[in-house]
């Protein structure tokens, strides 16, 4: 039971200060930055009051049992904190200090008796090496950054569990600037207690949660990790980044989060038997996680590709098509049908084959009339658009249009917007309408690709074209 974690109704934070370069003091700015509406009881026992707060002298002080305790101290100092915690019954604390299990074997002694603590207790710990939790739902952020150095983003539909509490805020001030919402981030750190098995059961059940997206440099729950994502990814989908897949990148994730060593066959196998899709950049967790998130699924991989630049349909071609460097999905062979009528839509000196050319003299009506008869065409099973902002007919009106008959129509639609200037505003106006659209056209293929591999596990590949 992760309620009290998930939706907190009060929360206090040990180590707090007026020292804007410690920890504790940006948990609280944070808290009170977000407009938490909970109880906040800041803990130090040299200080009267901070930001307009009572603070009190330690946890055992405090007039009821917080739902979360966030513990800001030295690793050492910590473990008195934390029996504190288990005293008061404190449901959750957020451990955020290093110097555990990460360092080296003293480190190790150290986190077991995290371990130790706990043992009984009505307490559980998130952490240590912990940045902490973003909740955008909850208004509830301990993410241990200053305020002024990142933005955090709207509440969404992708839950964010990661292993890196650094890599992980890069990724929620990449959300906000791309307008991507999330219904949760959390940071597991060293996973002493809480891992991602608990994080996945509860973010199964959460109505705000679509796909989840997951950082790790190991998994010490083994194939028990692996079950809970098989029985989760029939209905929401998993997106696993696994770092540390070379002999010297496993060293570094050793020395980073105090993570074991994994084969990396071992694990490709049982990420692709559980369901999950597997990123291999950040780039890539967030870009599946957002195609799996808003799409449909589709029902095989013939793609439709529709431009108003040539040269761009052609690359996509390449991409789509080719085994070597490509994505090996298939272009879809239009129906005479399909083809006649894009010819009576089209001009001239455009193209009715796949890919469809409008050429740079396209419009938004045409763009549109073209996507409902690749819409209606049987020997399509997904759409590739890409409404060139720098023509001098696309308008913005075209990201109402595509989201219509994404709507209307059974076939998934994924949008490429290359350019810099107007491209920005579109893709950020695709966003708001959870319709998947990506920058590059590598971006764009691979997002495909992911909701083919997605859809062919749901579908167990009874009706898929292979």
């Amino acid at each position: 039971m992760l309620d009290q974690l998930f939706h907190p109704k009060s929360v206090a934070v040990v180590g707090v200060s007026n020292d804007p370069t410690k920890i504790g003091y940006t948990v609280l700015q944070n808290l009170i930055r977000g407009s938490f509406e909970g109880g906040i009881y800041p803990v130090n026992p040299n200080i009267k009051e901070i930001q307009g707060l009572k603070c009190f002298p330690s946890i055992l002080s405090i007039p009821e049992s917080p739902d979360i305790a966030v513990i800001a101290v030295s690793a050492v100092k910590s473990l008195d904190i934390l029996r504190e915690c288990t005293v008061k019954n404190v449901p959750f604390v957020i451990l955020i200090p290093g110097g555990f299990s990460e360092t080296g074997e003293a480190g190790v002694r150290l986190e077991r008796e995290v371990q130790t603590t706990i043992m009984n207790s009505n307490t559980r710990v998130l952490g240590p090496n912990t940045v902490g939790v973003y909740l955008p739902f909850s208004k509830f952020n301990t993410a241990l950054t200053p305020p002024d150095k990142i933005d955090f983003p709207k509440g969404g539909s992708i839950g964010l569990i990661t292993q890196s509490g650094a890599l992980g805020l890069m990724m929620l001030d990449e959300c906000a600037g791309q307008g991507i919402g999330i219904s949760f981030f959390i940071n597991v750190g060293n996973r002493s207690d809480l891992n991602e098995c608990e994080l996945l059961e509860y973010a199964f059940g959460d109505v705000n949660t679509s796909a989840i997206c997951i950082y790790a440099e190991s998994f010490p729950a083994g194939r028990g990790l692996f079950e809970q994502v098989r029985k989760i990814s029939r209905v929401k989908p998993v997106v696993i980044l696994k770092a540390g897949r070379t002999p010297t990148a496993s060293k570094a994730a050793t020395l980073h989060t105090g993570a074991m060593a994994t084969n990396d066959n071992i694990v490709n196998g049982l990420i692709t038997q559980s369901g999950a899709i597997r990123a291999y950049s950040e780039t890539d967790l967030l870009d599946y996680g957002r195609v799996l998130a808003y799409s449909k699924k589709t029902t095989g991989n013939r793609v439709a590709v529709v431009t108003t630049a040539g040269g761009i349909g052609v690359i996509t071609s390449d991409y789509l098509t080719s085994e070597k460097e490509g994505v090996s999905m298939r272009m879809g062979s239009l129906e005479q049908y399909t083809k006649e009528r894009i010819r009576k839509i089209i001009l001239p000196f455009g193209s009715a084959e796949n890919p469809v050319d409008l050429t740079a003299d396209g419009s938004v009506s045409q763009f549109t009339e073209v996507l409902k008869a690749l819409e209606e065409d049987r020997n399509v099973d997904l759409i590739i658009a890409y409404p060139l902002p720098q023509t001098p007919k696309m308008s913005l009106e075209i990201v109402n249009e595509i989201k219509s008959v994404a709507e209307n129509d059974q076939k998934p639609i994924i949008a490429g917007v290359l350019g810099s200037k107007l491209s920005k505003i579109l893709l950020n106006e695709f966003e708001k309408r959870k319709i998947p659209a990506y920058p590059s056209i590598q971006r764009t293929v691979k997002a495909a690709k992911a909701l083919y591999l997605y859809s062919s596990h749901i579908l167990g590949g009874e009706n898929l074209d292979e």
